[in-house]
């Protein structure tokens, strides 16, 4: 299929073509009755297909209109394909959801993968799952232990608000055409409520994100002018650990008592 599209380096484009990797994708999926699946950048329709004729109704997403005559050219007589010519990023996803919450899937594009996490996060109230190919980097980072080199503020960020399981890697030669890194599929789980408090969410990413951007200074330090040292104790939180060697739940817990400082 991709040989009839030149595939866009702006769009951060790079097609799945290997139907073993679909069809384990779709696995664990597994679609039932009633699930409204929405696909995030479908391309040519490599996993649109097979998810159509498992399940038979799709959203998809996607923002190069080059490529939607060939994806539903492909996915035609499977089953109900609707496309949005639209920037997932800039998109409410809310408009999927009446009155079921929303399947995410897709093969996300690498150069936006980051933060269009955190725009669907930001939706997490009407998602019930997501299933991502990213790059495998990312991946680590998301399921990151404290005290490891990925561990940082996307781990912290995500595991506030959804639970992440790795599921498998995937070589370069299952796209076309390859990309230059080893890619992974995630599944993301939003909380029905947060795994631990912490107060207010946008000084919660504030904290997070002042901490790691200096993680290799000390709380005390990377925390300056933030959050008190003496807050910090009153945590039972070391001023003189570094950011990776903190739980989630700890930053949770300096974001909570530092409130109305």
């Amino acid at each position: 299929m991709a040989d009839s599209h030149r595939p866009r380096k702006r769009f951060g484009q790079h097609f799945l073509h290997d139907t073993r990797v679909t069809a384990k994708i779709v696995a664990a999926i597994a679609p039932e009755a009633g699930d409204r699946l929405v696909e995030i950048g479908p391309g040519l329709g490599a996993l649109t297909r097979p998810l159509l004729a498992a399940h038979g109704r799709i959203d998809a997403v996607e923002l190069d209109r080059d490529v939607i005559p060939l994806l539903e050219a492909n996915c035609a007589g499977v089953g109900e394909l609707q496309v949005h010519q639209q920037d997932a990023l800039k998109m409410d996803f809310r408009q999927f959801a009446s009155p079921e919450r929303l399947r995410l899937v897709g093969n996300l594009p690498y150069n936006i993968s980051t933060p269009l996490l955190f725009h669907l996060l930001a939706q997490a109230d009407v998602i019930h799952d997501m299933h991502f190919m990213l790059q495998r980097e990312v991946v680590d980072r998301i399921c990151a232990s404290p005290n490891t080199r990925a561990y940082g503020r996307l781990t912290v960020m995500i595991a506030s608000a959804a639970r992440a399981e790795r599921l498998f890697t995937v070589k370069p030669g299952a796209f076309q055409p390859p990309p230059a890194v080893d890619s992974a599929v995630v599944r993301l789980t939003p909380w029905p409520k947060p795994p631990f408090a912490f107060g207010d969410r946008k000084r919660f990413a504030a904290i997070v994100s002042q901490a790691f951007n200096q993680r290799r200074k000390t709380l005390r330090n990377a925390l300056k002018n933030t959050v008190p040292v003496e807050t910090m104790t009153a945590a039972g939180i070391d001023p003189g650990a570094r950011p990776e060697t903190l739980a989630p739940a700890d930053f949770g817990r300096l974001s909570e008592m530092s409130k109305g400082i």
